[in-house]
């Protein structure tokens, strides 16, 4: 690939579900100081990154590239062959992926009263499902996969604000996130623990009121066979596999432990989980995602 960058630039591919949250996030990262390409065809990555290299007054570039590209050669994805080429070359992209629920997306569409771009003649629905097929590939490429499902424009913001603040490039993002099993698997984890195996804390009337980050559940919780000796291996498990995220230029993990309803066995465990890997080398930050929902 002779056009390729000649200068080091900080790249970002931003792509994902038509009406996941796309522009949103581009809004996001241009107020982060990122020179934003919208709806580029992958075949013309390598040359955009060539001319951002050429002014030296782009330090970091965000493009945008998804299924609007699919008249050119290649479609979305040939993005995955573009990856592959740029990181062969010394160039590792951080490439951000954006999915959501299928019924999530069907509303929003609804809502705006405007077609899926590949809906055709036939329903919202069949087009969300023809777009997933076409994504797959190119999902399996990202390093930061964001469900907005259950995210607001503010927390997606929030969310990209967390992820590249400067930090990309030097320590591994790691979140630890506490959920309930009622409300769904989290779409975005890595790692997922079940913690119902433990003893419910809230069948014993005093614990109820409390949740896992007040003294009473959590000393409960952590005081359990197998409580202990479960986060043992959880901490080496992510030790082991951490070489291996950095060596394949994988940036964001995002450990998720559930229980029924996310409040009890969930949130201590993640919170006891999370003081285990702080270190060096890690940004570390506990999410409790269904906290507050019962």
């Amino acid at each position: 690939m002779d056009s390729l960058p000649t200068r080091d630039v900080e790249v970002v591919l931003l792509t994902g579900a038509s009406g996941a949250g796309r522009s949103t996030a581009a809004h996001v990262m241009e107020d982060l100081g990122y020179y934003v390409v919208d709806n580029l065809p992958p075949s013309m990555i390598p040359e955009a990154l060539r001319l951002a290299s050429a002014e030296s007054a782009i330090e970091r570039i965000a493009i945008v590239t998804d299924v609007r590209s699919r008249a050119f050669p290649g479609g979305l994805p040939g993005v995955v062959g573009i990856i592959k080429s740029l990181e062969d070359a010394g160039i590792r992209p951080t490439v951000v992926f954006l999915d959501c629920s299928d019924d999530v997306l069907v509303r929003r569409f609804e809502n705006v009263r405007r077609a899926h771009p590949l809906q055709g003649n036939g329903t919202i629905l069949e087009g969300i499902e023809a777009e997933k097929a076409m994504l797959r590939s190119v999902r399996g490429t990202a390093h930061l996969l964001i469900d907005t499902s259950d995210l607001s424009v503010h927390d997606l913001r929030r969310v990209l604000e967390d992820a590249f603040d400067g930090q990309v490039g030097r320590d591994l993002r790691m979140t630890v996130m506490s959920f309930g099993f009622k409300y769904g698997l989290p779409r975005d984890a890595d790692l997922v623990f079940d913690a119902r195996y433990l003893p419910n804390p809230h069948w014993d009337p005093r614990l109820r009121p409390f949740t896992g980050r007040d003294a009473p559940v959590s000393d409960f919780v952590l005081s359990q066979d197998g409580a202990s000796e479960a986060l043992g291996h959880l901490r080496d498990l992510v030790r082991t596999v951490l070489p291996g995220y950095r060596r394949e230029g994988k940036r964001y993990m995002t450990i998720a432990i559930g229980c029924t309803g996310g409040k009890h066995r969930s949130v201590a465990m993640a919170e006891a989980l999370a003081d285990r890997l702080r270190g060096p080398g890690i940004d570390l930050r506990v999410l409790h995602r269904d906290l507050g929902k019962e």
